[in-house]
């Protein structure tokens, strides 16, 4: 068995079975991503469109993609005929772009809405204030290709445990006002991703079902190759 199988095995055999797993594989190589997909894996995460596609047409198609980077409007295209899962939404301007391209390629895409959640101000993301305008808002109701699947965010990156379950803690009572509000028809929300590499345990305490993987399976990153 390889190291990347058995790193998969080792985090999979202490997942809940309600949490899906996303293999961030941003900047490694087909290779690695092979001997995950051989270990059975089939979601892995990217955060750049180009590099995402590039692999997207070398590897199997039953491979789920998603996006877990910042989306920029202009790219949104590229991705449009494939993409499994957009995480990263963070305006409504982003979501139109999305819908559109969705409805040319004849698709429904599924997307997360991201909260700010963090003490960090080079993270992304909605406040609570902003997402209940964006979902009460005359020009979300008029999306059709696009899903609301749930809401993603990133905590402080923190030594400090507490910190960190307080955060994670505030996105689950939000994700649960979504749960009980007024549903829409492109509002799904059944999905919470939150936790990487280094506090994943603590998201899930903290009601997770998606966590978003890379260094743990894959090894450390090299960035040179996504310059």
């Amino acid at each position: 068995m390889s190291r990347i199988a058995e790193n998969l095995k080792r985090i999979k055999a202490d997942l809940p079975e309600q949490v899906q797993l996303v293999a961030v594989s941003k900047t490694k190589p087909n290779t690695a991503i092979l001997e995950a997909y051989e270990a059975g894996q089939r979601v892995f995460g990217e955060n750049k469109i180009q590099e995402m596609t590039h692999k997207y047409d070398a590897l199997p198609k039953d491979i789920a993609w998603h996006m877990i980077g910042h989306v920029q409007r202009n790219k949104v295209k590229d991705m449009a005929p494939f993409v499994a899962l957009i995480h990263a939404v963070d305006s409504l301007r982003l979501l139109t772009e999305i819908d559109k391209q969705a409805k040319r390629n004849n698709r429904v895409i599924p997307c997360l809405l991201q909260l700010f959640i963090a003490d960090e101000e080079t993270k992304f993301g909605l406040s609570e204030e902003e997402l209940f305008e964006l979902l009460d808002s005359a020009e979300f109701k008029a999306l059709n290709n696009i899903k609301i699947q749930g809401l993603m965010g990133m905590a402080t990156f923190t030594e400090n445990q507490d910190q960190i379950k307080q955060e994670f803690s505030t996105l689950q009572l939000i994700f649960e006002k979504v749960q009980t509000y007024n549903h829409l028809p492109n509002v799904a929300c059944d999905t919470l991703s939150m936790g990487m590499s280094n506090d994943y345990q603590i998201a899930i305490g903290c009601g997770s079902t998606m966590i978003r993987i890379g260094s743990t399976i894959f090894g450390e990153r090299n960035y040179e190759l996504n310059k």
